[in-house]
């Protein structure tokens, strides 16, 4: 069933990267139906190596902010939960719960350049599926790099497996603090069909 125009605009066509917040609370059932909604998007083999670290109280923020550079610093203090977009770099451990139907977790034990790039594109991709579960739900996102992932990882993922990968700011967008909206390449200068 293909979705009408106005989902496909809340999706993808008017919908915006947000720098500003209006002061609107997001609620910790929204942070779960979102997660309950990107959930269910594919990875290879049912990895899903993304790991979601929602920031959201002012001690939170507190420890996070440190890690941003100057231009995401207000903007991430502004929004009203800040996601870690982490990836678990040991996430074949739960290969025998996720994809029970064969040994998985043997493809990738010892095989640490099939464990990185798995684990980056997978939760890179679950990282983009949050952002689309976010719109989907009523909510805007703005995503970035920007920051330092080391002083992230060492506060919020100390001796672990898991290692911060992008951020998504998530809120009610202030429309008044978006940019004129940025060109987009045509297919023809970004896709072919052979």
């Amino acid at each position: 069933m293909q979705l009408d125009d106005a989902s496909l605009d809340t999706l993808f066509r008017t919908a915006r990267t947000h720098n500003g917040w209006q002061d609107k609370p997001v609620s910790d059932e929204q942070l779960r139906q979102i997660y309950d909604l990107m959930k269910w998007a594919p990875t290879s083999a049912n990895c899903s190596p993304a790991r979601i670290v929602f920031v959201k109280s002012a001690e939170a923020k507190q420890r996070l902010l440190p890690a941003m550079i100057p231009g995401n610093e207000e903007k991430t203090r502004t929004a009203p939960v800040t996601a870690i977009i982490a990836q678990d770099y040991a996430f074949y451990e739960k290969l025998p719960q996720l994809f029970p139907h064969t040994d998985a977790r043997a493809w990738f034990v010892g095989n640490q350049s099939l464990i990185d790039t798995t684990t980056f594109r997978n939760a890179t991709l679950q990282g983009a599926y949050l952002l689309l579960a976010v719109r989907a739900l009523g909510l805007d996102a703005g995503p970035m790099s920007g920051f330092d992932n080391a002083k992230v990882d060492a506060e919020f993922f100390p001796n672990s497996t898991i290692k911060s990968n992008f951020l998504i700011n998530i809120g009610y967008g202030n429309a008044t603090k978006l940019f004129a909206r940025s060109p987009r390449l045509t297919f023809e200068e970004a896709a072919q069909i052979l």
